[in-house]
């Protein structure tokens, strides 16, 4: 099976997880200097970085070559939800967390609990009505987008705060923010699912009479 460029690229998204990973837990590693720790979450915004800019670019890709397929619109909330639901666990807990911007664990519910809420309900219609149902509503790109913001902000905070006094305050509204949009975005989905259920169910009622 030859994959389009776009999915290779949602696919090295998903496989940059890893290094991610290894180096956030590194960067309150007592056993490096501190110049090392801050090199390890320098090293970790890069990569991270890059799978947030490579989500916009597999997605024109796909809509410029007119590729985009079933598996590329699998994976690519795949990579987002692996990428997100990594970064918020790390930066919530004392041993990957940002040294005074810790994530308030309430905000990491909240965001980890919407995403497994639509893979409960992404499994329920698909056992309903024995399709999948991938349809992105703008609340939920602007929650995905608000919670990369906040990721990305808090890896840069030591830096940007000895400049920007005030930029802790910024972090909690848009940590916050992001929290409130993943409820909506809950919200909206369980009103798409529902509606799509109802739909296939009148479809197979009417095809019976």
């Amino acid at each position: 099976m030859k994959f389009s460029w776009a999915t290779r690229i949602t696919i090295v998204r998903i496989l940059l997880v890893v290094p991610f990973v290894s180096l956030m837990l590194k960067i309150n590693d007592a056993s490096l200097s501190s110049a090392a720790q801050s090199a390890m979450r320098h090293a970790s915004l890069i990569i991270f970085l890059v799978m947030a800019v490579s989500d916009g670019v597999d997605g024109y890709l796909a809509r410029r070559r007119n590729q985009i397929t079933r598996l590329g619109g699998f994976l690519d909330p795949v990579a987002d939800k692996l990428l997100i639901t990594c970064a918020c666990l790390l930066l919530a807990t004392k041993k990957a967390h940002v040294d005074g911007f810790l994530l308030p664990p309430t905000v990491v519910v909240l965001i980890i609990g919407k995403d497994l809420l639509l893979l409960i309900g992404f499994v329920i219609v698909y056992f309903v009505t024995s399709s999948f149902l991938i349809a992105p509503a703008f609340v939920g790109k602007l929650a995905t987008a608000l919670q990369l913001s906040m990721v990305a902000g808090i890896l840069i905070a030591p830096e940007v705060s000895a400049v920007v006094p005030g930029w802790i305050w910024f972090l909690r509204v848009l940590w916050w923010s992001a929290a409130g949009t993943a409820i909506l975005a809950i919200l909206i989905y369980i009103r798409n699912g529902s509606r799509y259920i109802e739909e296939h169910e009148q479809t197979g009622v009417s095809h019976q009479i």
